[in-house]
């Protein structure tokens, strides 16, 4: 969608005159259904396989302010709706669909791009800080803008003349009891999000086959639905295990299946030139060389399946033990913990113990705790325990300068003020989704730019919502791996859905990291966050050099994180001096 803004008028969408949503204006290709009854209207932009008879008879829902009802189709979409006093924008669940809102000097304005608020973008350094210290859970309405607000997956917003934008919760999860009830729903909500799109495509469809359990079956449902061509990506620090399954379920398929054997060249943290920004830092920014290589022999293509976010629906943290811990079902929960923890050669007592923190303390009390520790001075970064936690201060926060601690600790007071579930499970999973829609949302660019249009089946609406009313506990397994899916698809191969292993990009990053350390020395220390006085970029060298070689692993995913913002800031600030030329 090109613009979206409140100014009223009346403009033509698709050839239908929308009276009251003329203002809603849409880049050229962009697929919408709308319908008109006086004064009430509706649009649905997007992936949204609704029919026109469909989106009218969602008018009455309008008409109610029943808001959370126009977001009970498939696929991933922009809602917009008027009933004449209000107006209700919402994206997608998981925020694919995002929608940025800032105050104007007359009424509220609302975009799919902060760009398209027509105000100055500052960054804002101190949030983006916060987000390295602490994880960008806790501010799920913020942006990495300042004055400017993002509408968190499983909200509406509600814009009502003279009064101030209101967060309408469209979550609309319908619990079932356990994992049977729930996994044919799931089953067929997956099949259907899966192979309405290929047989929609009408022509050969590209998908990521990693070898993993979540692209391994969204292939193989596709590949009942129509012509695939799927590609693999591999090199000498990738798992051969991964690659082993990835050559089987194309075998098993019998799809065209290209597998992209990478170079050094193709390693973590190059950032070649050309390569786009977007409008956030997303981990994916660090592997556009691999992007560009592998995704070559589909370039082009009506779409392009991946498996990305089946994580969060098909299985769950250790935060489904704190639930149980937070209900009083003490024994339970360490039974769980227990058995879970030796299933894995795991000594289960710091285990226990993290989890037993985090239950008692809860979220406001753990994020209070971690500003303290901050305000108190230097950080260490805590040791990796398999425990789940609300807020671990990992590396980042140890190497936050005094003036950067301070600026986070406020934030996280801030944020332990802030209305969010304090249920461990719900919480996180919701934390989770979000997470994985901005990496998705963030790596849009990347996708226009290298001809792909990537779709994500285990991200559409239906499919979070039949995942979710499946109990976190029950998603989580003990013995097998990600049991939904087992009992949901039950036709998917056993070899497949038995695995229990996952593979890890862990020596890629540190071979990465080593090949363009010096060039990661000096980003790190030319950048805003550096030049802000917000990070310490000697305390990061230190543990980059540690890092690349491989004497210090617990620190990867954050200096992953640190790496990508500072390359993002440090464009966002030369594309703004090239503006000023």
């Amino acid at each position: 969608m090109e613009r979206e803004w409140m100014t009223g008028g009346t403009a033509a969408v698709d050839g239908v005159m929308i009276d009251e949503l003329g203002d809603v204006r849409r880049a050229p290709g962009t697929r919408v259904r709308a319908a008109v009854d006086g004064p009430v209207a509706l649009a649905v932009v997007g992936d949204c396989p609704a029919t026109a008879q469909e989106v009218r008879d969602a008018l009455p829902a309008v008409r109610a302010g029943r808001w959370g009802e126009l977001s009970r189709w498939a696929g991933s979409y922009w809602v917009v709706a008027d009933d004449g006093r209000h107006r209700f924008v919402c994206g997608d669940l998981a925020g694919i669909r995002a929608v940025y809102y800032a105050r104007g000097e007359e009424r509220p304005q609302w975009a799919t791009e902060p760009r398209l608020l027509g105000r100055p973008l500052v960054t804002d350094l101190p949030y983006l800080a916060a987000r390295l210290a602490a994880g960008e859970h806790h501010w799920p309405h913020r942006s990495p803008y300042e004055e400017i607000r993002m509408v968190p997956g499983g909200f509406g917003l509600l814009l009502v003349p003279g009064a101030p934008p209101r967060l309408i919760d469209i979550s609309g999860i319908e619990p079932v009891d356990d994992l049977r009830e729930g996994a044919d729903r799931f089953g067929r909500t997956l099949t259907e999000a899966v192979q309405h799109r290929v047989r929609a495509a009408g022509g050969v469809v590209g998908a990521d086959l990693s070898g993993g359990l979540d692209s391994s079956a969204a292939v193989m449902l596709a590949a009942e639905a129509g012509d695939m061509h799927a590609v693999t990506y591999t090199d000498g620090y990738t798992s051969g295990e991964d690659m082993a399954f990835a050559s089987r379920v194309a075998e098993h398929t019998g799809i065209a299946h290209t597998v992209n054997m990478g170079a050094d060249e193709q390693l973590p943290f190059s950032f070649p030139a050309g390569q786009p920004t977007g409008v956030e830092p997303v981990l994916e920014a660090a592997m556009f060389a691999m992007d560009t290589s592998y995704l070559q022999p589909v370039r082009g293509l009506p779409l392009h399946l991946t498996g990305h976010g089946g994580d969060i629906v098909l299985d769950a943290s250790g935060s489904c033990w704190v639930r149980l811990l937070q209900e009083g079902r003490r024994r339970d929960a360490h039974r769980q913990v227990v058995a879970f923890a030796r299933l894995r050669n795991t000594a289960p007592g710091p285990y226990w113990k993290a989890l037993k923190e985090g239950a008692v303390l809860g979220r406001v009390g753990s994020l209070e705790r971690a500003a303290e520790a901050l305000e108190r001075g230097p950080s260490t970064p805590e040791a990796a325990v398999a425990g789940w936690s609300w807020c671990r201060l990992g590396a980042g926060a140890s190497w936050l300068t005094g003036y950067g601690r301070h600026q986070v600790a406020a934030l996280l007071r801030q944020a332990a003020r802030d209305q969010q579930p304090e249920l461990a499970d719900e919480f996180d999973q919701w934390a989770a989704l979000r997470a994985v829609g901005a990496s998705a949302r963030g790596w849009a660019p990347c996708g226009g730019i290298l001809g792909i249009r990537p779709v994500y089946p285990y991200l559409d609406n239906r499919v979070v919502r039949a995942a979710f009313a499946v109990p976190a506990l029950a998603r989580r397994g003990l013995v097998a791996y990600k049991p939904l899916l087992r009992a949901a698809l039950p036709e998917l191969p056993d070899w497949l859905t038995s695995r229990r292993s996952k593979g890890s990009f862990t020596a890629q990053r540190i071979a990465g990291l080593a090949r363009h350390r010096d060039q990661l020395d000096d980003l790190i220390a030319s950048s805003p966050l550096a030049d802000g006085g917000l990070i310490d970029p000697a305390a990061v060298s230190t543990s980059l050099a540690q890092a690349a070689r491989g004497q210090s692993t617990t620190v990867i995913a954050d200096l992953h994180q640190l790496i990508v913002t500072c390359w993002w800031l440090t464009r966002q600030t030369t594309k703004r001096e090239v503006a000023a030329c």
